[in-house]
């Protein structure tokens, strides 16, 4: 498993019953975390010190039952986001993700050329952020408008408002098929699909279903000297096995390179325990 565990402003302090205690800053919030699955003793000192939590609802969906700030902040190394407690329990981060920017920016840092990211299903723009700032000019995809609008405040907090970045509101999908037929050409990509979703024309998107579309597709629009590509799931169906595989059928095929996969996960304060978030593929060239 690879670990984000290099962050200061952020920490998973406890886990268990399927909910997280989490530190952002000097925030501390209860969110909902279907991975975490086992019952544990709480010290109710440490949980009763969150400044809010996200109750789920039995009809679905749920609510904050009060707000600890309008918005917040959190910093990673250079980086600064802007963050805040979204209807549907997000922040509009996810901290794992830090592992994966760790991976590119060296790579990007020392491409000793000039680099072009596209960045697929890029929501508030953590990694759209992380490429920035290693030098990178990144095309950033999300089909939710405020969702891009958010990225370019995240792009003001970290001092990159005047980076090459272009910002664009669109189903993915769509985008990389016209990407390709223009003959547009990145140095890598990196993509977050959702495991569910709906673009902006109601679109409907299941991951399983679009996968290894996506994969081929974004394939085909990298340079003739790439760096690396990147894909993330969050759905319980993908396996790091299921996404190597992938790779290696259209990335690799078309590009050659290196693929691993495996789960990435956020370290609990509490314990000597894990909290799974995920699975990432990576291709370095």
């Amino acid at each position: 498993m690879w670990l984000a565990d290099k962050w200061r402003d952020y920490e998973v302090l406890d886990a268990s019953d399927g909910e997280k205690l989490e530190r952002w800053g000097n925030i501390i919030l209860i969110r909902p975390d279907p991975t975490a699955i086992w019952t544990k003793e709480r010290d109710e000192r440490l949980w009763g010190r969150a400044n809010a939590r996200y109750v789920r609802s039995k009809s679905g969906g749920g609510s904050w039952d009060r707000f600890a700030a309008d918005t917040f902040s959190v910093s990673y190394g250079e980086l600064s986001f802007r963050l805040k407690q979204f209807g549907f329990k997000h922040t509009g981060l996810f901290p794992e993700q830090a592992v994966n920017w760790d991976w590119f920016m060296p790579i990007i840092k020392n491409a000793g050329r000039p680099v072009r990211v596209l960045n697929l299903f890029a929501y508030t723009g953590g990694a759209t952020m992380a490429a920035a700032a290693s030098g990178a000019s990144v095309c950033h995809v999300d089909a939710a408008k405020g969702m891009v609008a958010w990225a370019k405040d995240n792009a003001k907090a970290c001092g990159l408002s005047d980076a090459p970045i272009r910002y664009i509101v669109d189903d993915c999908i769509k985008f990389i098929k016209r990407e390709g037929r223009r003959g547009s050409r990145y140095d890598a990509v990196i993509m977050d699909p959702p495991s569910y979703g709906r673009g902006p024309d109601g679109e409907v998107f299941k991951i399983e279903e679009k996968l290894y579309e996506l994969c081929e597709l974004s394939s085909r629009l990298l340079s003739d000297d790439p760096l690396f590509f990147l894909v993330n799931s969050y759905t319980a169906q993908i396996s790091p096995s299921l996404i190597e595989n992938i790779l290696k059928l259209t990335v690799l095929k078309n590009h050659g390179g290196c693929a691993e996969a495996d789960e990435i996960g956020l370290p609990v304060k509490s314990a000597d325990i894990v909290l799974p978030c995920g699975i990432t593929g990576r291709v370095k060239f």
